[in-house]
């Protein structure tokens, strides 16, 4: 297939094969400028989604939260008596409350202190899908036993092997000795290096000035057939302005809007996006523009025989959607095996996306046609006349 579309433009592909060197050169360096570009998306989806992933896998189909809430980082609460209201509406089958804080874990090997965010939900009652969250839910059940965030920051230590091998592990959390009863996997994110699940009674012990009457996230299960959306409507419109009702999706989107918008984070990669662009389009046009003036006499035998500008025009973008696809090729695979390793080494939900990968094609195209266009200008400087 590819040879078929090369025969179809013979001319732009021998300009560039004429020189092979320079060939591979232009290629690298699209292939340098596109992997900058899919590293900075992968890395910001990657963290977006590691800060959300908690908010996602909460088990219920609308979320009750204070109307000020904007991260994990720095949570508001609200009263319960809110939560209970909803169930005197028609499709709320039962309701369950979440608790949300900061505390200070301590490694038991370096005796330092390190902020995880700890949540305390009812054992009784699912309040997390993970799966390893569901299976040891009734072990916190009892005080002082927790589940810990086994894919967290290496500085709380290395509580999932050890746990894993001697089935316990103790430590203290907040001043408070306690037990590891189990390990589940959410990962690091923007608001917290870490996790602890433990119950809402033990939860209150290890944050004596918290009321109970004050939640920070309450969880809605609907009845089987309920509308969520048509719930949610009458939920938003008759309780109070105190509260703010969403899906677990719109739950997420607050947390993520925050962190794109609210900080310098999403600058910063977008930042960089553009930078691999605008390296891209240098890259692509001193190519273009070194064999456009190595071949200025051909051009010109081409100009003086009637070859318009446009058909000209058209060679060089030829040349240049060749190179993108070229550079295009290589990248993609290179930053595959990238998020690979990313993966394997930091266990943030990085992976190759397709809406990204069609994404970096498409600035890649419009990166060399710019670069083809800008190039043109030397061609249509040339005079025959002065050439031969």
């Amino acid at each position: 297939m590819l040879s078929k579309l090369f025969r179809k433009t013979p001319l732009a592909w021998r300009q560039l094969m004429k020189e092979k060197t320079r060939l591979a050169v232009a290629v690298a360096g699209i292939t340098f400028a596109d992997m900058l570009m899919f590293i900075q998306m992968g890395f910001e989806s990657a963290l977006f989604d590691a800060a959300v992933q908690p908010h996602r896998n909460l088990k219920a189909d609308l979320v009750l939260i204070n109307p000020q809430f904007q991260t994990l980082f720095s949570v508001k609460s609200f009263s319960r008596e809110r939560l209970y209201q909803t169930l005197s509406y028609d499709g709320v089958q039962s309701v369950n409350s979440v608790y949300i804080s900061t505390g200070q874990w301590r490694n038991p090997e370096t005796r330092l202190d390190r902020a995880i965010l700890v949540w305390g939900i009812e054992p009784a009652q699912p309040a997390f899908q993970f799966p390893e969250v569901q299976q040891h839910q009734n072990d916190i059940k009892q005080l002082y036993q927790v589940l810990f965030d086994q894919a967290g920051r290496p500085e709380y230590g290395d509580v999932g092997t050890i746990f894993k091998k001697a089935g316990n592990f103790q430590t203290e959390l907040n001043g408070k000795a306690i037990n590891v009863k189990g390990v589940f996997s959410n990962g690091a994110s923007f608001a917290a290096d870490g996790n602890v699940i433990t119950s809402d009674s033990t939860f209150l012990l290890l944050f004596p000035d918290r009321k109970p009457d004050r939640i920070e996230v309450g969880l809605i299960t609907l009845k089987p057939g309920a509308n969520p959306e048509k719930v949610r409507s009458q939920l938003a419109a008759g309780l109070p302005n105190d509260v703010l009702v969403l899906t677990p999706e719109g739950f997420a989107n607050i947390e993520k809007t925050y962190w794109a918008t609210g900080t310098g984070i999403g600058f910063i990669f977008g930042l960089g996006v553009g930078v691999g662009f605008i390296v891209g389009i240098v890259i692509v046009y001193q190519i273009l523009y070194s064999d456009v003036s190595d071949h200025l006499p051909e051009y010109a035998t081409l100009k003086a025989m009637g070859y318009s500008d446009r058909y000209l025009l058209g060679v060089l973008l030829q040349e240049a959607l060749f190179l993108a696809f070229l550079g295009f090729l290589p990248s993609f695979f290179l930053s595959f095996g990238l998020y690979q390793l990313t993966y394997a080494a930091t266990l943030l939900p990085i992976s190759m996306k397709v809406d990204r990968a069609i994404t970096v094609f498409i600035l890649t195209v419009i990166m060399c046609s710019f670069s083809g266009a800008i190039a043109m200008r030397k061609l249509r400087a040339a005079d025959p006349a002065d050439i031969f």
